[in-house]
Formats: C-alpha cells, sequence, structure tokens
C-alpha cells in the first residue's frame, strides 16, 4: 500500500503553527506585514520558513501582495502567503502602512494578542492571524508548489465550504473565549487549517498544471511517489518504479519528469536527504541514518549528504542541535 504523500512530507518538514493575533479594526484602517524572513525568529524562532496566514472571522477587507493587485476578502475567507512576501490588509484597497514591528515580540503575554485598530464605528471586522513554521531544507517539495498567495473563499464556491469552513468557525470561537489549554489546540488547529487549504487549493488546479502538488493528482505520478515514500530505503531503479506503477521505464520516467520537474531517482535522493536531516538532527548515529535512507556504507551516504545539501552530515548535525 502506497504511503499518503502529503503526510508525510508535512510529517518530515516539521509542521508546526500558531495563532499570533485576534485584530478587532473598524474602518479606516490598514495593517501590513514585512516579509516573513524579518519576523520569523521573532514569532517562531525554530522555523526556517514562516507562512502567515489570516481568517476573515467578521467583515470583510482588501488584501494584496505588495506591488500586486488587491482582493477582496469576505468573511468565513483564508488567505496564506507561502512564499512569505510582504503584504497589506486594509479596509479599502491601495491603503499603505509603515510594518510595527513592535507587535511580534509577545514577551510573556499568552497568546493571540489582541489588537484594536481604528475608532468606534459600524463598519468593523475581525481577523484572526497566525504563522506556520516548517523546514524548508534541504528539500520541502511542497513549498515550491505553493503559490504566492493562497485564497479559499468558502462563502463563494460551495466546493471549498464544509470542513475548513468549520475549522474557521472553530478557531475563531477559541480565539473569543481563551480557556485553559487554547494556545496548544489553536496551534494545532491552525495545522489542520492549512492542510485542508492545500487540499482545496489542490482541487483548483487546472488539468495542464504541472509541479509537485499536481503529481499527487495524476494516477501515474502519484502512485510513483506513494511507493517512494512508503520505502525510501528500497533499492529503487527507474525500472523497478515502473514495474511497480505498471508502466514502461520510458513512460514513466517522461511523465514523472514532465509534471514533478525532475527524473524519478533525483526525486528520490533528495527526499532521503530530508529524511536523514531530520534524523541526524534527532541525534541518531550516522551508521543507522545511513541505512535508514538506503546506503549501505556511512562513506557513500557522506559523500551524496554534502554533494545534495552543502554541509557534511556532521556540520548538519551541529546546526540542528543549536537550532
Amino acid at each position: 500500500m502506497n504511503a499518503d504523500v502529503l503526510s508525510d512530507v508535512l510529517a518530515a518538514v516539521r509542521l508546526s503553527g500558531a495563532v499570533y493575533f485576534d485584530f478587532h479594526v473598524t474602518a479606516p484602517w490598514v495593517a501590513e506585514a514585512p516579509p516573513a524572513a524579518e519576523i520569523a525568529a521573532k514569532v517562531m524562532p525554530r522555523a526556517q520558513r514562516v507562512i502567515e496566514f489570516h481568517l476573515i472571522a467578521h467583515g470583510s477587507c482588501w488584501g494584496n501582495i505588495i506591488g500586486s493587485p488587491p482582493v477582496r476578502f469576505r468573511e468565513g475567507d483564508l488567505v496564506a502567503f507561502p512564499q512569505g512576501d510582504p503584504h497589506v490588509l486594509s479596509s479599502a484597497p491601495g491603503m499603505r502602512a509603515t510594518p510595527d514591528m513592535a507587535i511580534f515580540s509577545r514577551g510573556n503575554a499568552p497568546l493571540p494578542l489582541c489588537f484594536q485598530l481604528g475608532a468606534d464605528g459600524p463598519d468593523r471586522a475581525r481577523i484572526v492571524c497566525g504563522f506556520l513554521g516548517c523546514d524548508e531544507r534541504p528539500y520541502n517539495p511542497l513549498l515550491s508548489a505553493l503559490p504566492r498567495m493562497m485564497h479559499i473563499a468558502t462563502a463563494e464556491h460551495p466546493a471549498t465550504a464544509g470542513w475548513l469552513a468549520t475549522l474557521l468557525h472553530l478557531a475563531a470561537q477559541e480565539t473569543s473565549h481563551r480557556r485553559p489549554g487554547g494556545e496548544n489546540v489553536l496551534s494545532r488547529m491552525s495545522e489542520l487549517i492549512f492542510v485542508e487549504a492545500v487540499r482545496q487549493y489542490l482541487e483548483t488546479l487546472p488539468p495542464e498544471q504541472t509541479g509537485w502538488l499536481s503529481g499527487l493528482r495524476d494516477p501515474l505520478t502519484s502512485s510513483a511517489l506513494g511507493a517512494m515514500h512508503d520505502a525510501p530505503a528500497d533499492d529503487w531503479t527507474v525500472e523497478q518504479l515502473a514495474r511497480h506503477v505498471g508502466v514502461s521505464r520510458s513512460v514513466l520516467a517522461e511523465k514523472f519528469t514532465a509534471i514533478i520537474g525532475q527524473p524519478p531517482m533525483q526525486y528520490l535522493a533528495l527526499w532521503r536527504m530530508q529524511l536523514a536531516s531530520r534524523l541526524l538532527a534527532d541525534g541518531k548515529h550516522l551508521s543507522a541514518v545511513a541505512a535508514a535512507v538506503g546506503y549501505e556504507s556511512e562513506s557513500a551516504f557522506s559523500r551524496t549528504f554534502k554533494k545534495l545539501v552543502g554541509a557534511s552530515p556532521a556540520a548538519w548535525r551541529r546546526r540542528g542541535t543549536a537550532a
């Protein structure tokens, strides 16, 4: 039975979440976020990559990546910025503000941090903002497959309602009540929201779309990916993988490369290094790490790791211990 590839990747790259802000806003208002890399060390210091997301819990607003056209977000919508772009949310299109870096320093305050923007008035909205952290090195195939802005409009598209809408509603409710354990609940819930948003985004991709996510939807490439993720230490060749999925070697190699963007064995080598990097950071012995990802000797594994990752296994282990 083939592995659930998306779940496997999310586990290997250590997806973790936190709901950070609860904004209650009244027009006119504007809030601008800097590049995620500039605040990552403050909001999720152990994460290599930080993804910011916003839930429109009440009302509506406008938002966009800096330099891109504004988009209208309505109640129940979810918007995420997977590539860490600076962006702005506001009561009207075209508004700008200087990012307030001080609000990202929480100190000992419990999450979420609550803020009021704008004066009293009838045009009110509520925006719940969070962050997701994950590894991006040495290899995270999901990150490069996601767009700069991911907008899930639950109210306008019935197909995206249901489970995601329920999660968004529960997150808004949990944020309001601040019950014991709420910070942990919101952390887990933000991870569920992101996974469901990725699944909804996958369903909207056009048939001609290529990339890692599209590969999960194609029966041939998804079967090949599942086999490699299910048994990454096996001595796979293109011929063996082709027999497993029931096609010729040439058909598999051509289609996998066309959709995923790299040959099957190159993908497998990179994925093995991602798995190895986590085992090294967790303190596993080098021989055990090498065997776990399909290498018969420590020396062969070390050479490949340094070639693909750019650092020796020992250097990577020290880096992981220091993080």
